[in-house]
């Protein structure tokens, strides 16, 4: 569904650099991709009024809102897939976006084949799955690893791209610990990235995120889901 020669996928690139711009929307669009472009927060907000994307890629430094601002106010209004761009490297700057609800994080300079790798890797995980159909079921909740969509009590909840990827690793073998080092290569970030993305899943899930009945600590080794598996026969 969502690939590099697969024009149904719509992007939002914004960055304050008309260059930059220039050569992403050229780039993505030589990729199969359908792109739109903002020049600063305020156009992409706009923008976002009156169309509908799969993917927006937020350069960070930009003058009035910058990226982490613009992530902020995005996610409160939805669960489109985001990616940042920034010139700034810095492990914090990482675990800030991610924990405003960024799904991916790309240093610039960057290759813009690493781009498209990353735009696809988020896409996937925001697509429904072709495996088995399987459910996962911890208190009130259940997680379908086919379609990639939590439910408590029949009622959906929303996930960023990275939680699902989280969640969707955690619930592949439920009950079993699974390493950061795992985790953050299922979820493309680093295992502090990881930290950042179990504590927001927490607040979602458990009663008591401090006390966590579902999403557990494992010393030593990594995470575990207690949860029971149901496989559909």
């Amino acid at each position: 569904m969502y690939d590099q020669n697969n024009d149904s996928a719509h992007i939002l690139v914004v960055d304050d650099d008309d260059r930059i711009r220039t050569l992403l929307k050229r780039f993505l669009q030589e990729r199969g991709y359908r792109v739109s472009t903002a020049p600063d927060a305020a156009k992409a907000l706009s923008t976002l009024n009156s169309l509908a994307f799969d993917i927006l890629v937020l350069d960070v430094m930009m003058p009035g809102m910058d990226g982490f601002e613009l992530t902020e106010v995005i996610r409160s209004k939805g669960d489109t897939p985001i990616l940042l761009l920034t010139a700034r490297g810095e492990a914090e700057d990482r675990i800030r976006g991610l924990s405003l609800g960024a799904d991916d994080y790309l240093s610039k300079p960057f290759e813009p084949e690493e781009l498209v790798l990353r735009i696809n890797a988020i896409l996937r995980r925001a697509k429904p799955s072709s495996a088995s159909i399987i459910q996962v079921l911890f208190g009130d909740w259940a997680f379908d690893i086919a379609r990639e969509s939590l439910t408590r009590d029949n009622k959906p909840v929303r996930l960023t791209g990275g939680e699902t990827a989280l969640l969707s690793a955690l619930a592949a073998t439920p009950g079993q610990a699974v390493s950061r080092l795992t985790l953050s290569e299922r979820t493309g970030g680093g295992e502090r990235a990881v930290d950042v993305q179990v504590t927001r899943l927490r607040r979602k899930i458990e009663t008591d995120p401090k006390e966590p009945l579902h999403l557990q600590t494992v010393r030593g080794e990594g995470y575990r889901l207690a949860a029971d598996p149901v496989f559909d026969e």
